[in-house]
């Protein structure tokens, strides 16, 4: 896989692929470029078998992703038909992220704000330092959030915390995000790599068959009744009863060993 930009990582070790915002000058403020670089990394990992889980995270210590790189602005987003274009493809990344079948996970430090912020609700796990910041500062630039990104923030925290986030614009500190339930867990800095190793650790070690099953489950209850597939939701199940993952989990844990797991 090669990008065209250098301000996006994507290795893969130990069944783990991860995606790394690599502009720390613009402390990881992403570009029209990075967004093309993302769609590109998550279209690989998803066909990856080996690729078993994602993380995100942001190069240095002063943040995750600071929002989107306003520097661009002028030149990439200078009127409606250039707006709509950016919007277009930054867009299509997001929704790739959304719809990554694979757990999501965002390792957040340092600042976490505007479209970094929705770049972090994307994942199923957010786990963050303690001295990590989030906010959305819509309001303090004049423009309006996308309905996905609300949809997704209210979904975390409720409708009346969404509303206080947009409107008054403030920066929470990762205490009280944590509280509210924007993120899964805080921990100190020297604590970050290693909590977010145990994450995937497990997640590595379990079925993916299973875990695709519960997540796009998960998906379908957050749409209103009329629009969920109940069909596709029975269908994962009886997927995972049919699988040789199913099996050699029922083995395993007659012989008291551990399951290897080829999500087949």
């Amino acid at each position: 896989m090669k990008l065209k930009t250098d301000k996006m990582i994507a290795e893969k070790k130990d069944g783990v692929g991860w995606l790394t915002f690599n502009n720390p000058d613009r402390r990881n403020a992403v570009s029209l470029e990075m967004w093309e670089a993302i769609g590109t990394v998550m279209d690989d990992y998803s066909q990856d078998p080996d690729v078993r889980c994602c993380v995100m995270t942001g190069a240095g210590d002063k943040a995750f992703v600071s929002g989107a790189d306003i520097s661009q602005f002028k030149e990439k987003r200078n009127d409606a038909e250039a707006a709509a274009e950016y919007d277009r493809v930054s867009s299509d990344s997001r929704l790739k992220l959304g719809e990554f079948e694979k757990p999501l996970i965002a390792m957040i430090r340092g600042y976490c704000l505007g479209g970094g912020l929705g770049v972090a609700m994307s994942a199923d796990f957010r786990i963050a330092s303690e001295d990590s910041q989030f906010g959305i500062p819509a309001a303090r630039l004049g423009i309006a959030y996308t309905f996905e990104n609300v949809q997704r923030l209210a979904s975390l925290v409720g409708p009346s915390f969404a509303k206080e986030i947009l409107i008054t614009g403030r920066r929470l500190a990762a205490a009280e995000a944590y509280q509210i339930g924007l993120i899964n867990r805080v921990v100190p800095v020297d604590a970050l790599a290693a909590t977010v190793q145990e994450f995937t650790d497990a997640i590595t070690e379990n079925a993916p068959l299973s875990m695709r099953a519960s997540k796009l489950t998960v998906a379908e209850i957050l749409k209103d009744k009329e629009d969920r597939d109940y069909d596709m939701i029975d269908g994962l199940k009886k997927a995972c009863f049919d699988s040789k993952d199913y099996q050699e989990g029922r083995e395993a844990f007659m012989a008291k060993r551990k399951p290897q797991f080829t999500g087949t």
